[in-house]
Parts: structure tokens; sequence; C-alpha cells
């Protein structure tokens, strides 16, 4: 300090100096050089403040998760779904996952392309051999650096709670040790990459907190803050898990924003700036990430894949190949006369299309009640060319788009002529086949007795800006009321018997109040017709149209659908032999077997350190415990801890305990297939709370020195326990060495864990 302060007296002699120089320029050169002199006898000495600590959990880390990485060769458990996910990025074909956003799959993603991974590989199941071109390495590389830095994290979050260096170091140990941990993020998985950005958001925001009284809206302030952010960001583009974090996170904020406003030393607009830079940082940053990880998986994902079929038309046609090489140079304005198909919004249980063919409706159904005998209406799941049809102007006869074409408007009462078989949509009071709520659909055949057709419909579009819209091609959603029962057109998503050729049954539904996607429908492939004789337009509808021109979405448009079909698709979940239900995660009563070798005994699996499972779920016991007797005897003005030591101790509660009741209770409530690994990123919450709580045992409820040594001596057992636990499981965890039947024997220690044992 006093040698900055001779600088500063020297500088300031050096100005006074130039000021009197005045004009004499020779004399200020002088003395600048005469300066320079000065500074370049000195060294220039730059001071680091490194923590050992963190460098050795860091090495030690990185060789537990990169140790023979690219072992085994072969696909290993869900490497089966994500790899394949990487494949259409490599070249660059668009699908959808229902299983989160797609921040993750980029992850792996870029390490297959740091790593040349050309896509070319059938992902078709598990135990597959990798060919010579896949990148084993680079492919997991990235999980694998996230899971061993994870452990740093975990050392200095403990830090950042105020607690000792040995409590942080106990911390970061079980997160080195565990196996489960270990075994996950040494795969091409994505919870490793998703605990890492937990603890890091976690991190950022006690180091940006405990920045807040002495360097408010410093840089550092700042960096911590936007860290915070950006870390919520990657956790939620990860998987929808990591929302659980980004609400602990949000929670946890608001509670000290709400503190922050009655602090009365505090003026008015610097709280405001304070909740206004929380807004940006915790809002605003995060939500305009989450829409940049999916620009650029749009930007990727430009080509038409297999997943096209759930996303509407107009997404279809927004994608190169598939849908937009057919729709390309279509007509916008659907006309009278206009060639049409017609596939239902809603698209589920399946995409289809509006369809007939010459087959009727039984004269009597298997529950013997009647039908009326006409021409069979059904949806389609596959491009077929019984799905064009004419769009009539009932006032009419011609079949072809007149010069100029006259478009088709919202209100307008249309007539459906089926393309192939010229027989008009129709509908009446007749119940439908499966839905007898509903009316029958059908095309009209005329039977010469007292039916008559009923065939006129009103046109809505229900996207529409005016009343005075045209219908346009794919971009218009449109209902077709029924004119005679005010029935509105519905895929009631059925499958017809065999006689309806396991087809989907399309139903007459009366109007009711709101609207539903399953009425909506979308012109696909349209082409203005100018066939009028049947032989000639059958051909007409045979040909291709021909294609030149192409129309695009807008990314938010693409976005929204996008978006909306990730968080309402869900697929058959069917039973799995390795599911289990939350009850079972704690006391780590399941496993998963993720690989065995083909011709030995060597596998791996999905299994935790019993010894460090039971202790968290112990440790997190015991603090709800403490901390609702705390909160009784706080109540009645005992106060057993100091007040900075019951802060520090409740918001180490907040972050662990609440970590991982977020990120675990709401698996009770979900309705889908679940798995052991789901409970990891609670897991690694919790295993943050072990050694505060035993630190905590240590300082406050032993009394005299010979209860804390006798303490301390047990944490070593306990630890050792641990470490011997893992090093035991450890042939199970990287699968590196074959196991005899006794051996493989011995680590089943509870009767549920499905330990495979091959017969000789």
């Amino acid at each position: 300090m006093t040698h900055v302060c001779t600088e500063l007296v020297a500088t300031r002699q050096l100005l006074k100096a130039v000021g009197r120089a005045g004009r004499r320029q020779g004399g200020l050169l002088s003395l600048l050089f005469y300066k320079m002199l000065g500074f370049l006898k000195r060294p220039v000495v730059v001071t680091a403040d490194i923590n050992l600590n963190i460098v050795a959990l860091t090495g030690v880390g990185l060789l537990s998760r990169l140790w023979h990485l690219s072992y085994p060769r072969a696909v290993v458990f869900d490497e089966v779904y994500y790899g394949q996910y990487i494949s259409f990025y490599m070249n660059r074909i668009f699908f959808l996952d229902d299983s989160g956003p797609p921040f993750g799959h980029m992850l792996l993603a870029l390490g297959g392309y740091l790593g040349g991974f050309d896509g070319n590989f059938l992902w078709n199941r598990i135990g597959a051999e990798y060919t010579s071109n896949v990148p084993v390495w680079a492919l997991r590389l990235l999980p694998a650096l996230t899971g061993a830095l994870s452990v740093p994290l975990g050392y200095q979050i403990a830090l950042e709670l105020r607690f000792s260096h040995c409590a942080a170091m106990g911390a970061a140990l079980l997160l080195l040790m565990d196996n489960a941990l270990i075994t996950q993020s040494r795969l091409m998985l994505l919870e490793s990459p998703l605990i890492f950005f937990n603890l890091l958001a976690v991190l950022s925001y006690l180091k940006f907190f405990n920045s807040q009284k002495h360097s408010a809206f410093s840089l550092r302030w700042w960096f911590w803050l936007i860290l915070t952010g950006v870390a919520c960001a990657c956790a939620v583009g990860i998987k929808y898990m990591g929302i659980f974090t980004y609400l602990l996170v949000l929670g946890v904020a608001a509670v000290h924003a709400w503190q922050l406003i009655g602090d009365q030393t505090l003026s008015n607009v610097r709280v405001f700036c304070h909740l206004l830079a929380r807004a940006v940082a915790l809002l605003v940053a995060p939500a305009t990430l989450y829409l940049l990880f999916f620009y650029v998986h749009l930007a990727l994902l430009c080509r038409s894949g297999p997943h096209d079929q759930i996303m509407s038309s107009a997404f279809q046609a927004s994608l190169e190949g598939g849908l937009a090489r057919i729709t390309q140079g279509q007509p916008l304005e659907v006309a009278f006369g206009s060639q049409v198909t017609l596939r239902n919004v809603f698209g589920k249980p399946l995409p289809c299309w509006l369809h007939s063919h010459q087959n009727t409706y039984p004269m009597i159904y298997e529950n013997g009640r009647g039908s009326s005998h006409q021409q069979q209406v059904t949806c389609y799941p596959f491009k077929d060319v019984n799905n064009w049809w004419i769009i009539k102007d009932p006032g009419k006869h011609q079949l072809v788009v007149s010069n100029p074409p006259r478009p088709v408007r919202h209100g307008d009462v249309v007539q459906l002529v089926h393309g192939m078989t010229t027989r008009l949509l129709n509908t009446h009071d007749v119940a439908a086949p499966l839905s007898p709520h509903a009316q029958e659909v059908s095309c009209y055949v005329d039977y010469n007795i007292s039916m008559p057709a009923q065939n006129l419909w009103r046109l809505d579009i229900v996207n529409r800006q005016s009343d005075k819209d045209t219908w346009k091609t794919i971009l218009s959603a449109v209902r077709f009321v029924h004119l005679n029962t005010s029935a509105v057109l519905k895929l009631s998503g059925a499958h017809l018997p065999d006689w309806g050729f396991r087809q989907l049954e399309v139903v007459g539904e009366k109007l009711s109040p709101g609207h539903h996607e399953s009425m909506a429908w979308n012109v696909e492939e349209h082409r203005y017709g100018t066939s009028q004789e049947q032989r000639d337009r059958e051909l007409e509808l045979h040909t291709p149209t021909q294609v030149d021109v192409s129309r695009n979405l807008s990314f938010m448009a693409r976005f929204s659908e996008l978006q909306w079909r990730m968080l309402t698709l869900r697929s058959e979940d069917a039973e799995h032999k390795y599911s289990s239900t939350p009850l079972e995660w704690a006391m780590l009563d399941t496993n998963i077997v993720y690989w065995l070798h083909p011709r030995t005994s060597a596998q791996i699996h999905l299994l935790g350190n019993i010894v460090i499972w039971a202790s968290a779920s112990l440790a997190t016991a015991a603090y709800a415990l403490l901390f609702l007797w705390y909160l009784l005897r706080r109540r009645r003005a005992i106060h057993d801890l100091p007040e900075d030591v019951w802060l520090r101790w409740a918001l180490a509660g907040s972050l662990c305990a609440g970590g991982w009741a977020l990120n675990y209770l709401p698996f009770f409530l979900m309705e889908k297939t679940l798995f052991l690994y789901h409970y990891l990123p609670a897991l690694a919450f919790q295993l943050l709370l072990v050694p505060l709580v035993l630190q905590h045992f240590a300082d406050h409820l032993c009394r005299t020195q010979l209860q804390r040594n006798l303490f301390s001596a047990l944490v070593i057992a306990w630890y050792s326990a641990a470490c011997h636990v893992s090093n035991t499981l450890r042939p199970l965890t990287y699968g590196d060495r074959s196991l005899s039947s006794a051996e493989l024997l011995a680590l089943r220690w509870k009767d549920s864990w499905d330990i495979l044992i091959r017969k000789s």
C-alpha cells in the first residue's frame, strides 16, 4: 500500500512538472521518458490466489469420470435414444423429443461434431457395437466433464454457505464417490449436465448474495447475478426438470428481495435498481436464452424427417424436402373448383387426412344398431389419392376453377365432392358407428328412399383476422358447420373395426361453446382443378403437383408450435422392466442394468453407494426435525443459535433440503414411466446437506471435548465405510472387470437388486 501511495505522489509531481513545462515539448518528452525508465527498472509481479483443494478435487473428479471413457465401445441403455438425436443433428434432420428442450441434445451433438462424427450409425438396439466412424470418447466427453466439475462446485457451495473447509471437502467427496453419479456421467446421457447447471445456478446466486453488502453493482456482482440466470436457463434447456431448481433460486431471491425492500438504509431509487437488476438477470435473460436454444435448434434442423407428421402442415412445409417438396408452388387462396386434401389440425391419435372410399357402412353394427349404409368417410393416416376433395359452389355444377378464380371466404356455403367417387360429403340424424352421441358422416348415396341429401356446409375460418378473410392453403384452420343440423365435422379419434379398415372415425358433433383442434382442418395439398370429366379428373388427381416456391413460418410461430407439441405430446408409456417408483429411490431399493458384455459377465449398473444414499436420507430427516425444533423454540423467545448461525442454517436448508424436495416430490404426481436416474438431481442437493448437518452436530450439539472426539471418530468411520462400498461396487460402475458368479452374488445386497449372472 505504501508503494502505491509513493507512485501516486510521483505521478502528481510529474503532472505538475508537465504543467510547468508548458510549451516546452522537449522537456515534456524528457520527463515521460525518464518516468518510463523508472517503471522498466522494476519487475512486473502477478499475484494469484489458488485454492489447492479445488485443484485437487477437479483433478480427481476428471480422473474418475474420464478414465477409459470410450469403454464399453457399445450402445449403453439410453444412448440408443440420444444417439439417434445426435445423428439427426449431424444430418440436419428435424426431430421432436418430448422429454425436454433441445439444449442438452445440442451439447451431446457438439461433442459428436468436435469428434468428427458424420451421423452414420444405426442406433437400433442396446449393446450394439460402435463402428469405427463413431467417436465414442468425444460423444461422452461433455457429460463426463460436467460430472467431474460438479465435484468442486459442491465444495464451493458449502464454502459460500459459510461452513468450514472440512465440511466443504466432505460434500465434494460425497459427490465424487457416489457410484450412480459416476456411472451416469460417463455415458452419453443428460443427467450430469443437468446437475452441473443446477449446482452452478446455486453457487452463482450465493456468490452474488455474499457480495451484496460490500460490492453491490460492481462488475463481480453483475457477473454472478447474470451467471445465475444463464445457469438456470441452461438447466431448464437440458430437461424440464431444471425448472425445479430455477423455481428454488427464484424463491430464495424473492425472499432476499423482500428483505431488501424493507432495508431503510437504501433509498427508493436504489431499491428499484436492485429489483430491476434481478428481474432482468433472473427473468428476462433466462427467457431470452431459452428462445435462443430453440432458434439454434430450428436453424440446424432444416430438413424433413421421420417426426414431421406430428407437426402442422405449415411447419412441415417450412422444412426442406418432405411436404415442402409437395406443396411448393401451390395456389395460396382456395377457390371454388379447387382440389384439396384436408388434414385434421389435432393430429391425435395420429396425423390423418379426410378420406373416403367406395365401401359403405354395414347395414347392422355389432351392437345391433342400424346405419344409413352410405359411403364411408374416415380420417386416414397415410397419403392416398382418396384423400382428395373438390370445393364446389352449391349454386353451380362445374367442378373446375373459373378464370379468374373465385376465392372461398369465411362464412361461404360449400359442398365437398370426393374426387375419386364424385359423391358429396353428407351428415344426418343417424348415430355415428362408435360415437352414438354424434352424427354419422358419409358420402351421400341416393337409394331412392326417404333420406334426402344434406350436403351443405358453412366454412368458418378459426384463425381469421376479419370476417372477409379468404381460405388459405396450409395457413387457415377451418371448421365445416353443417347447415341442416349445425353439427361440426370432427375427428373422434376412435379406430373403426375391420369393416372400416381400422381407419379413424369422423363424426358430426353439435356445435358447442369453445373451439377444439379436433374440429379444425387445414388444406395441405392444393391445386386448381381443370378437368370437368371424371376420367380426366382421376388422371389429374394421380398426377403430382409441380413445385417451385416455398412458404416459411416465422421463428416465433415455429417455436410456439414446437413448444406446445413438446408439452402436450406423450408417447405410450409401456411398463418397463427397470421402471420404479419414487418411494423405491431414497433407500436404493432398485437398480438398472445399463450394459452386459456379450461374452463375459462384465456389466454396468446404475447403482448408488448404499451407505451414502441412506445417510443422505437420515441427514435430511435430521435437518427437518432440528429446524422445526429451533423454530418452535425461537417462537418461545429461546435462541439456541446466534442469529448469524441461524440465518446460515436456514439458508443452507432452503437451498439443499429445498433443492432435494423440489427435485424429488413432484415425481409423486407424475403419470409417466420413471427410472432411478430421475432421482440424481435431488440426490446431488441432498449430498450437500450431509456434511452441513454433521458440522452442526459437532459445533452445537456436542457439548464436551470427549463428545466431539467421539463424534469425529464416528464420522471418519462412516466416511471409510462409504469409500469401501464405493470401491466394492466399482466393477459394476465401470464394467471393466469380469466377476465370477460368487462375486456377483456377494454384491446382491438387496433382493430387489437385479445383478445378472450368466449360466455356465
